[in-house]
């Protein structure tokens, strides 16, 4: 009865709007009911560019990107200088992958409207995504010095300075951020990723307070565990590197990693072999795992294995030392 009830109902919509007008288009409505609502209401008016911008939105969240393009092309027609259209063709553009048509639409917008927070904010974003810091810089500062507690401005000025290396504004807004959100996961791992890179035990708090905020993120648990292991505190990294596998099996760094205690520091050669082979099995060109297993073979006293994970090491790079060291030491 319900696919029968379901089916009536939407043969019954043309109906409807014949007979009553346009029916209005709801936030609460599933994306599919919006869409046969937007169809019968363009089909009555075709020209209409809140209608045809309201579809491209919904043809967005469908990923049903080039019907999505037309759309909004169609309502800048109509409507050349609409923020919230340029604003939309911009993001269509970015999810369709075609980066330099998003940020000339946001430049567009940006003549239009310069003081716009929201389009500062967006040429800030596309420009961080292309590693344009410095110019993402720029445009990002143009936001916080109106709005000094933008969350995704600070956030994104913060990572820039990590990635150019000054590490000291980094953790500036990264507490920053902290401070003003506190539920906010991706500061505190920032922040407790800049500690362990300095050996600092503030990593840990951070790194905790992160993961309590999201406890399935498996890079904060791997940030937390490297740090665990890079101390020699194995216990406590194993602990993580086996939760985060509990979460993706297919983790390449944490099959390595468990590996790599395994091999240098706990001498259990066979289980190395096999925590490097589901590395490689997760990612088949891990060039550490080829050239540890080949490390751990060796010293298993399996030579002929040894010799080939070192030279599958060096099909991915010709130049890579540790397997030509490997190979250098068994010929």
């Amino acid at each position: 009865m319900k696919n029968i009830y379901t089916y009536c109902l939407l043969a019954l919509l043309p109906l409807l709007a014949a007979s009553c007008g346009q029916r209005e288009v709801t936030d609460d409505m599933a994306d599919s009911v919006k869409l046969q609502l937007l169809d019968i209401n363009i089909e009555r008016d075709p020209d209409n560019p809140e209608l045809l911008a309201a579809r491209a939105r919904v043809l967005l969240n469908l990923q049903r990107l080039q019907e999505a393009n037309y759309d909004i092309t169609r309502a800048l027609k109509e409507n050349p200088e609409n923020l919230e259209y340029l604003l939309l063709k911009s993001d269509i553009s970015f999810a369709n992958g075609n980066i330099e048509e998003s940020y000339r639409t946001l430049e567009d917008a940006e003549r239009l409207y310069s003081d716009n927070q929201e389009v500062q904010l967006k040429l800030g974003e596309i420009t961080f995504y292309s590693r344009d810091y410095d110019r993402s810089l720029r445009y990002l500062s143009n936001v916080t010095e109106r709005d000094g507690n933008n969350r995704t401005a600070l956030f994104m000025k913060g990572f820039i300075y990590k990635e150019k290396g000054d590490t000291a504004s980094a953790v500036q807004l990264f507490r920053r951020v902290c401070d003003k959100f506190p539920d906010y996961s991706p500061a505190f791992e920032q922040l407790g990723v800049l500690y362990a890179s300095v050996n600092n035990p503030m990593a840990v708090e951070y790194l905790t307070t992160a993961l309590n905020l999201d406890p399935s993120n498996t890079n904060t648990m791997y940030a937390l565990a490297l740090y665990y292991q890079d101390r020699q505190d194995f216990e406590q990294a194993e602990s993580l590197y086996h939760q985060i596998l509990d979460i993706n099996s297919n983790s390449a760094d944490a099959w390595h990693n468990l590996g790599y205690m395994e091999l240098f520091y706990y001498k259990d050669y066979p289980r190395a072999i096999e925590y490097f082979t589901k590395a490689i099995e997760s990612n088949s060109q891990y060039i550490e795992a080829y050239a540890n297993r080949g490390c751990a073979y060796e010293l298993n006293g399996e030579t002929t294995k040894a010799r080939a994970d070192f030279e599958n090491a060096l099909s991915i790079n010709a130049t890579y030392q540790p397997a030509l060291e490997g190979l250098k030491r068994i010929k």
